[in-house]
């Protein structure tokens, strides 16, 4: 499948229950907090994943994704696109089944290393907006 293909993100919304949202803060002001708060009352588990967090919507964070001690199907990233790649890359190594960089998040290359290790990828688009948009 390609970058932001439409079967991709109705796989991702329909199969992918666990997510790990990189870069999600504690601030409800911040667009990341909204995020998953919809995603978690649309009964998604959310990992938090900031180092900056100890607990973000009731749930414990962690420093990284290599820290969460659980599998998950998803990781959304909420982070500079510069700072993406990373967690794409981690992503990969990790086995998650699914890469969702939010509005904005853009880094062509790291989409493509996603596709070709096999990962639905989702880029500078908004999981909320796009579920929302499917209800």
């Amino acid at each position: 499948m390609a970058i932001n293909d439409p079967k991709a993100i109705e796989t991702i919304l329909n199969e992918c229950r666990t997510i790990a949202v990189v870069g999600l803060s504690s601030n409800p002001m911040r667009p990341s907090y909204d995020v998953a708060r919809y995603l978690q009352r649309q009964g998604y588990r959310i990992i938090p994943v900031n180092p900056n967090e100890t607990e973000v919507l009731g749930e414990p964070a962690f420093p990284s994704l290599a820290a969460v001690p659980e599998n998950f199907d998803l990781v959304d990233i909420f982070r500079r696109s510069e700072e993406a790649g990373e967690h794409v890359d981690e992503a990969i190594k990790l086995g998650a089944r699914a890469v969702w960089m939010q509005d904005g998040v853009i880094d062509e290359a790291a989409a493509e290393r996603a596709l070709k290790a096999g990962l639905l990828v989702v880029m500078d688009n908004c999981i909320l907006r796009e579920h929302a948009r499917r209800r």
